[in-house]
């Protein structure tokens, strides 16, 4: 089922939590609903989509908590049990909680609906039937801490299930275990098979571990579509469709000169292939002329794999007039940490041209830090610690957080690299909804930075470029995935996919994510 928005709602924009009940509560006054008929037009909804979805699929376990999340699911078993459905409720309480009143008065009147139905609500422990589908109404985005020991108890018993018996988990608003603003994972969490948010796209949902259990994310606004173009988020969701309004058509009368001059400056010995897949991605991605400064001993191999690069051997005097040549600069791929990669960026911050800073230029400058906002810094969760005096772990608490961090102490724009990597300039804030595991492996980074790069020599600013070259990195690699699977795809695999993207102007000539 295609995914269907309306023009004028921006679907590509992305809601923290906070937000989002700021938004219920005006769509609630301005719609002039109750909140449990907004309760009722996520239950409908999600309804829809678990029918479209497993039409066939005939008794239902579905899994309540204490919030508003349970109340929907209590909407929801009762749309299943209208049509003929068999219906399985499991409360996480014990049995003398079981009819105690929920923590939303709005959840409570679901429930009880439910009981005058005449219908049971089993306890957290109680025997499971032999069930079709698994549906996850337990934690809501109002999640602050880990499961307590009866959520953890349902949530196990739930993946455990799935599991074993081949059964789809289809989680209301979010898996339930995942920060809905940080995409964090403090304990035990579901593992869904579908996931379907209501209103709002929130941030947790594609930051973070997020990909490892929200399984195909489905959205429905449920009326709220004038209210989130009137409230736009700082943070915007990026997908292969975006490229279709971002890259025009090139004009006709152009020559190389008109795309750009590019420098890269890396590969030292043992470290050639880094700045190689740079200077292709940035042929690939258009820029006019890109020239290599490298080791002496890379230049006949560079030559011979890919002659339309210009490679020259790293000296004062061959940099300083390659720097005097270029429009764009690339530093980092293959550095090294050594006299001879700490010496090209000792002069290369004397100029102030457009540039992009990865690898171990990340690592030297988290050695001497300095702030330029003509830059673009690309660093991955190791680099980014590294850069912020801190261990990947208080990095991955709070992605956010962290790249706030790093811009406002390096400037320029960040590029967060991750499974849902993050772009920041000033009050700019993109993710990229884009890419699949396929890309955890070497060269990856050295090919964005090309990407990136080539856009750069095409007149493209630093954010954009940016963005732009994120989004063709990641749907490459969809592409590709599609065709050969996850496992065993190489950068370089990767180049003769960026052209289709770089050209893009019809998102079905492509069956993407979008």
């Amino acid at each position: 089922m295609e995914e269907k928005y309306d023009e004028n709602y921006s679907y590509e924009l992305v809601y923290t939590p906070d937000l989002i009940k700021v938004i219920e509560l005006q769509m609630i006054k301005d719609l002039k609903l109750t909140s449990y008929q907004l309760m009722q037009r996520a239950g409908r909804a999600a309804f829809r989509r678990i029918n479209w979805l497993y039409p066939f699929l005939d008794h239902w376990l579905i899994l309540t908590g204490n919030g508003n999340n349970g109340g929907d699911g209590y909407i929801l078993a009762m749309l299943a049990l209208s049509v003929g459905k068999k219906v399985t409720v499991l409360s996480c309480c014990t049995e003398d909680r079981i009819f105690t009143p929920l923590s939303s008065p709005h959840a409570t009147q679901a429930k009880n609906n439910w009981i005058n139905m005449n219908q049971n609500i089993l306890t957290y422990d109680a025997p499971w039937p032999q069930v079709d589908i698994i549906i996850d109404a337990l934690l809501g985005i109002g999640l602050r801490d880990a499961p307590n020991v009866l959520y953890s108890s349902l949530i196990k018993r739930a993946n455990s299930y799935s599991i074993k018996n081949s059964v789809p988990i289809f989680s209301l608003d979010i898996p339930s275990g995942l920060m809905a603003k940080t995409g964090t994972i403090p304990g035990d969490v579901i593992q869904a098979t579908h996931t379907q948010t209501f209103i709002a796209i929130k941030t947790g949902l594609l930051i973070g571990k997020a990909r490892s259990v929200v399984g195909q994310l489905h959205f429905d606004d449920l009326g709220s579509n004038k209210l989130l173009v009137k409230k736009k988020s700082g943070i915007r969701r990026l997908t292969t469709k975006s490229l279709l309004k971002w890259i025009p058509s090139r004009d006709p009368c152009c020559h190389k000169g008109n795309n750009g001059r590019l420098l890269i400056i890396g590969g030292d010995y043992g470290l050639a292939g880094s700045v190689l897949i740079a200077g292709e991605a940035a042929l690939r991605s258009g820029a006019g002329l890109v020239q290599i400064l490298t080791r002496e001993s890379h230049i006949s191999g560079f030559l011979s794999r890919r002659p339309e690069l210009i490679v020259r051997k790293l000296t004062n005097s061959s940099l300083e007039n390659a720097l005097s040549w270029s429009d764009i600069i690339l530093i980092g791929p293959g550095l090294g940490i050594d006299k001879w990669g700490k010496n090209a960026l000792s002069i290369l911050e004397n100029y102030d041209k457009p540039m992009l800073w990865d690898a171990d230029a990340l690592n030297l400058l988290s050695l001497d830090p300095n702030k330029n906002n003509n830059r673009i810094i690309t660093p991955h969760l190791g680099e980014a610690a590294r850069l912020l005096n801190l261990n990947v772990s208080q990095i991955e608490t709070n992605y956010i957080l962290s790249i706030n961090n790093l811009y406002k102490y390096y400037g320029g724009v960040v590029v967060l690299k991750s499974a849902g990597t993050l772009i920041l300039e000033k009050n700019h804030l993109s993710i990229v909804d884009v890419g699949n595991a396929s890309m955890a492996s070497g060269g990856m980074g050295d090919l964005l930075s090309g990407i990136i790069c080539g856009l750069l020599s095409q007149n493209f600013s630093l954010y954009d470029s940016a963005c732009i070259g994120c989004i063709i990195h990641g749907s490459a690699a969809d592409n590709l995935a599609k065709e050969k699977g996850i496992r065993g795809i190489l950068a370089t695999d990767l180049l003769n996919n960026i052209y289709k993207f770089i050209n893009i102007n019809d998102i079905n000539q492509l069956k993407l994510k979008i």
